[in-house]
């Protein structure tokens, strides 16, 4: 992994604990794991609705 995609990857993670808090509010295991892909899921659709979108010249 280069210093790059190191930097990317921590940029992620500060900007997920910043929206989403640095902690799960579940106890089990299997809950905790559901709780932090509904999160990733949310950011993923807040980063996707910031996106442009492409428009080709046609």
């Amino acid at each position: 992994m280069n210093y790059h995609q190191r930097s990317l990857a921590k940029t992620a993670i500060y900007r997920y604990k910043q929206l989403m808090g640095d902690k799960l509010i579940s106890r089990e295991f299997n809950q905790q794991h559901t709780e932090a892909m509904i999160k990733v899921k949310v950011l993923n659709r807040m980063a996707g609705v910031g996106m442009p979108e492409y428009q080709g010249n046609s």
